[in-house]
C-alpha cells in the first residue's frame, strides 16, 4: 500500500524536485564549452525511478524528447548493473549508444545512482549534445552513413566513476575519439557538476522531509499524471483516424519514405499504431524504438499541454511500432538523422489528432532542424568545426498565427545566435532574415521560415547538410494550406548549386568567400484562407511577410482596400 500525502506537501515537494532538475540544467548550460549546449540548451536533467528507470521529474529547460528516451537510458544502466552485479554508491555510468538510450550518438548520457542510508533511492541523469564524437563527418550528422560506425564513436554503458574514483582510462578513450577534446572535456565536467549539484540538493530535500514522504510524493505525481491523462482522453470522441507524411529520402537512395499513424481513442485510452511506415533504411533516417516511444510522448504533451512531465502520462497510451520499420531500427543501423524522423512522427500525430480535436493541435511546423556543419583548419593548423541547427516557421493554431522563425517542436532549445557563431568560427552571415511568402495560408497563417547565407572566411572548408522538407512541405490543418518547402544551395566557382538529394549532402568543398544558403520552410496554415481577416493580410504585406502578388494569389484582392 502506498503512503498517502496531503496536497499542500505534494505541491511543495513538486516544486522543490522540479527546482533540483532546473538547477542541474542551469549548471550545465553555464559550464558547457560547446554552443550547442551552452547557447542552444541541447541537454536535459532529471530524476528517474530506482527499478524501472521511469521519469519522475525533469527540468523545464531541457529538451522534451529526452523525457522519454532518458528513461530507456537509465533502464539500460539498471540492466547493465544487474548483469554485472556491482552497483555502488559513488558510481557514475557514461554512454552514447543510441540503440539503447535513444536519439543519436552525439548525445552523451551520464547516469548516477543515488543512495540514501545505503539503499538505492533513485537515479540522477544528465544528457548533452557533444560537439563532435568522432565518425566520418565533423559534428556527426553524416547523411551518407549506412551503419552507426560511420556516424560516431560508440560507447556502451561503462563506469566513468567507480565508488567515487574517476576512471581516467575512460576519459582518455573519450578524448582520443573527438576532433575537439577541449570542448568534450569541458562538457563532461559540466555534466558531472550538474550531477554533483543534483545529489547535494536531494540530500538537502531528504534531510528536511525524509525518504518516506518524498517517495510518496513521487508516487503521487505519477498517479495523478495517469488520472489527468485519462480524464483528458475521456473528453474526446471515440474513433480511429489516420495520417501519412513522407521523408524526402534516406540520404542514400532518392526515394520518399512514408511515416503513417492510426490514432484511436476508446474511452480513457489511446493507441498510436505506426503500421504502414517504411522499413529500416540503408541511410541514417532510422530511429531506435526508445526514440519512437519518446516522440509519441512529446506529441502527446503538445496536444495535452497541462499534463505533468513524468511517466504516468503514458500509462493510458499504447504505442505500437512495427518491427523492422525505420522507427524500430536495431544496431548497427545508422540513426544520426533521428531529428528529421521524429519531427515527421510529430507531424503525422498532429494531423491525425486534428480529425478528433482540431482545436488542440497546431498545423505542421517546418519539420527539419537543417543540421549544418562546416569544418576545416585555421591558418595555425588548429581544427575547427561549426555545427548548428536552424529555425523555421511553426504551424498556425485555432488561436493565432504560427510563430515566425522558431525552433523545432521537439525541443525548448534555442537557435545559437549569429554573433556567437561568428565569434567562434571563421564564418560571416551575409543574411539572417525572415523568408517572405513562406508561410502556409489559412485563417491563421503559419509562421515564416528564415533565410541564412553563411560565407567562409578561411581559405577552405567542407560543409555537410542533413535536412528534410525539400520535397514535401509542411501540412496545414482544418483547411489550412501548406508552408513553403526547404531550399538549400551552395556557392561554387561557376555559380550556385543544389544537392542531388535535395536536402542532404556531404563533402561540399568551399573556398574563401564562398557561401552556403538555407531557405527554411514556413509552417502550415490553420483554417480556410478565405476566413482570414483582410486587415491581417494587409498587415503581412505591409511588414514584408507577403509580397503583394502572393497575397492576392492566396487571399484574393480585398486586402488592398484594407491597406489603403
Amino acid at each position: 500500500m502506498k503512503d498517502r500525502i496531503d496536497p499542500i506537501t505534494l505541491a511543495v515537494l513538486t516544486g522543490r524536485m522540479e527546482q533540483i532538475a532546473d538547477e542541474m540544467d542551469a549548471t550545465l548550460f553555464r559550464a558547457a564549452f560547446n554552443p550547442i549546449i551552452a547557447e542552444a540548451h541541447d541537454a536535459s536533467h532529471g530524476l528517474y525511478h530506482a527499478s524501472t528507470g521511469d521519469t519522475l521529474v525533469q527540468g523545464k529547460s531541457g529538451l522534451p524528447i529526452f523525457v522519454g528516451v532518458m528513461a530507456f537510458a537509465v533502464k539500460a544502466v539498471i540492466d547493465k548493473a544487474a548483469e554485472v552485479g556491482d552497483l555502488r554508491d559513488g558510481d557514475t555510468y557514461i554512454f552514447n549508444d543510441a540503440h539503447l538510450g535513444g536519439t543519436h550518438l552525439s548525445d552523451m548520457r551520464l547516469v548516477r545512482p543515488y543512495f540514501r542510508d545505503g539503499e538505492l533511492f533513485c537515479y540522477l541523469a544528465s544528457v548533452g549534445h557533444w560537439h563532435d564524437v568522432g565518425g566520418a563527418v565533423p559534428g556527426n550528422y553524416n547523411p551518407a552513413a549506412t551503419e552507426a560506425f560511420q556516424e560516431a564513436f560508440i560507447l556502451p554503458p561503462v563506469k566513468l566513476i567507480r565508488s567515487g574514483v574517476m576512471q581516467q582510462d575512460i576519459v582518455d578513450i573519450l578524448l582520443r575519439n573527438t576532433r575537439l577534446p577541449q570542448s568534450a572535456m569541458g562538457d563532461l565536467n559540466g555534466q558531472l557538476g550538474a550531477l554533483d549539484l543534483g545529489q547535494k540538493r536531494l540530500d538537502e530535500l531528504l534531510n528536511e522531509y525524509g525518504v518516506t514522504t518524498v517517495r510518496a510524493a513521487l508516487d503521487a505525481l505519477a498517479d495523478r499524471a495517469d488520472a489527468l491523462m485519462r480524464s483528458e482522453l475521456a473528453e474526446l470522441p471515440d474513433g480511429r483516424w489516420e495520417a501519412v507524411d513522407y521523408l524526402d529520402n534516406d540520404g542514400i537512395t532518392d526515394e520518399a519514405l512514408p511515416i503513417k499513424v492510426a490514432l484511436e481513442i476508446k474511452g480513457d485510452r489511446m493507441s498510436l499504431d505506426f503500421a504502414g511506415t517504411a522499413p529500416v533504411t540503408a541511410g541514417p533516417v532510422n530511429i531506435a524504438l526508445p526514440t519512437a516511444v519518446a516522440t509519441a510522448y512529446v506529441a502527446i504533451k503538445h496536444i495535452f499541454p497541462d499534463l505533468p512531465a513524468n511517466a504516468g502520462v503514458m500509462r493510458p497510451v499504447a504505442v505500437r511500432v512495427p518491427e523492422k520499420s525505420l522507427l524500430a531500427a536495431e544496431f548497427p543501423a545508422p540513426v544520426g538523422g533521428y531529428t528529421e524522423t521524429i519531427l515527421r512522427m510529430i507531424d503525422v500525430i498532429f494531423s491525425a489528432a486534428a480529425h478528433a480535436a482540431p482545436e488542440r493541435v497546431v498545423a505542421n511546423a517546418y519539420g527539419t532542424i537543417n543540421a549544418l556543419s562546416m569544418a576545416g583548419k585555421r591558418q595555425n593548423g588548429q581544427p575547427w568545426v561549426m555545427f548548428s541547427f536552424f529555425g523555421g516557421g511553426h504551424g498556425g493554431s485555432v488561436e493565432s498565427d504560427g510563430l515566425n522563425h522558431g525552433n523545432a517542436p521537439i525541443s525548448t532549445a534555442t537557435i545559437p545566435p549569429m554573433e556567437i557563431l561568428e565569434a567562434a568560427y571563421p564564418v560571416m552571415f551575409r543574411e539572417w532574415a525572415l523568408r517572405p511568402d513562406s508561410a502556409g495560408a489559412g485563417q491563421h497563417r503559419g509562421g515564416l521560415g528564415a533565410i541564412y547565407e553563411i560565407e567562409l572566411l578561411e581559405e577552405k572548408a567542407e560543409a555537410f547538410l542533413f535536412g528534410e522538407r525539400g520535397r514535401f512541405s509542411p501540412n496545414g490543418v482544418a483547411g489550412g494550406e501548406r508552408g513553403a518547402r526547404n531550399i538549400f544551395s551552395f556557392e561554387q566557382r561557376d555559380g550556385w548549386k543544389k544537392p542531388p538529394l535535395i536536402s542532404k549532402m556531404l563533402g561540399i568543398k568551399l573556398e574563401k568567400g564562398q557561401a552556403v544558403r538555407l531557405e527554411t520552410p514556413g509552417g502550415g496554415g490553420y483554417g480556410l484562407p478565405k476566413k482570414r481577416a483582410v486587415e491581417a493580410v494587409a498587415r503581412d504585406v505591409g511588414l514584408g511577410y507577403l509580397t503583394p502578388h502572393k497575397a492576392t494569389e492566396l487571399y484574393g484582392s480585398a486586402w488592398k482596400k484594407a491597406l489603403s
